[in-house]
């Protein structure tokens, strides 16, 4: 099947148009569009740190939480696409005026509950309060996520624990609006 899948119940990534935007999605309104952009994933040991390519989609269906997707693949150091890393989805959840609650599933294993709360009216730090993980996931036993839009690009950083490791950076980027 090629082209757009017409559904029931459209959800959008643009304020203009579809639904009207709950109330409640006032203080993460600013990540809502899809962005595109490069990163790095911090090497662990004796492993390096790698720059990946991301797609990351912030979207609404008119109810108070955004859908969360992202995707990422590898880029070699001639500049040329590897294949596919890292995956997840998920949802913001906003709480009151600034409080806000981040699920996230990785196709890697881990399953990630974060709250937090919006620093400014375009930044967020998140702390998460469950990680879960399946058998061959990353061993994670703490992460943080900081997200900021400065001069129109969303910046990112990921840093994460486990079980014996201290936290540490694990990824970062800058990503472009899209629409």
């Amino acid at each position: 099947m090629t082209g757009p899948t017409d559904l029931p119940v459209v959800d959008t990534v643009d304020v203009r148009e579809g639904p009207e935007v709950a109330h409640g999605l006032l203080s993460v309104l600013p990540l809502l569009g899809e962005w595109h952009g490069e990163g790095v994933l911090a090497g662990a040991g004796d492993s390096g740190d790698r720059r990946f390519g991301q797609w990351v989609r912030f979207a609404h269906d008119g109810r108070d939480f955004l859908a969360y997707e992202s995707r990422t693949w590898l880029i070699g150091d001639d500049g040329r696409v590897e294949g596919p890393a890292l995956r997840e989805s998920g949802f913001w959840r906003p709480r009151g005026e600034d409080d806000v609650e981040l699920l996230v599933a990785g196709a890697d294993g881990l399953l990630e509950l974060y709250v937090g709360r919006a620093r400014t009216t375009t930044s967020w730090e998140l702390t998460s309060d469950v990680v879960a993980r399946t058998p061959d996931a990353p061993e994670t036993t703490r992460a943080v996520r900081l997200y900021g839009i400065v001069e129109g690009a969303l910046m990112y950083a990921v840093d994460r624990a486990g079980a014996d490791t201290a936290l540490r950076p694990t990824m970062s980027a800058r990503l472009e609006r899209l629409r």
